[in-house]
């Protein structure tokens, strides 16, 4: 699995929050102006919860876009050290569009969004999750007749999505439903705690 670098210009974009960002696969990098003071409690709170997987910089001396330059250098470094890595910069500046097209045509994944629950990788994760409710809502109305095995399991989560998921979405959908206290396995034996 790919790391996720997550650079946000703090400058540009104050989230409210950082925590759906509290992943293993993801490195934060917070940008503040050279005379921004303040940073959201919150989010100093779970940078530090987070350790070596989220820091921050502030950059030196001001002026037009220099936040962005640096923004700028560190997405090299990182490309460099990481060329198969997933980066993403949050901010609403447009100026960072034709990096992003360079890069992207030298078959480097970057995006920008304009806010956090924007990047790629989250949208993913809330579609998944929105499947994980699909399935729990079904198998509330299917009672006692509930798949008993983890194939049954698997084909009934497929065909709810019209047999178009993939191996790896339905095993998934299934760590979710484990996570969630729906359901546990022993072997391949289904048991539901709900």
């Amino acid at each position: 699995m790919p790391k996720n670098y997550v650079l946000i210009d703090y400058e540009n974009v104050q989230p409210d929050s950082i925590s759906a960002l509290d992943r293993d696969d993801v490195h934060i990098l917070i940008f503040m102006g050279a005379s921004q003071t303040k940073v959201n409690v919150e989010i100093a709170m779970l940078a530090q919860k987070m350790g070596a997987r989220a820091e921050y910089i502030k950059i030196c001396g001001n002026g037009n876009n220099a936040l962005d330059f640096h923004i700028a250098y560190y997405l090299g470094e990182l490309t460099n050290s990481d060329p198969k890595g997933y980066f993403h910069i949050v901010s609403k500046d447009t100026g960072f569009d034709p990096l992003i097209q360079y890069l992207t045509d030298k078959k480097i994944k970057v995006c920008r969004s304009k806010a956090i629950a924007d990047i790629p990788i989250l949208q993913r994760q809330s579609a998944t999750e929105n499947k994980t409710l699909l399935v729990i809502e079904r198998l509330a109305k299917v009672g006692s007749s509930k798949p008993r095995t983890m194939k049954t399991l698997g084909s009934t989560i497929n065909a709810l999505f019209n047999k178009e998921l993939s191996e790896k979405e339905i095993t998934a959908i299934i760590n979710d439903l484990k996570k969630a206290r729906v359901l546990e396995i022993n072997q391949s034996k289904v048991n539901y705690l709900k």
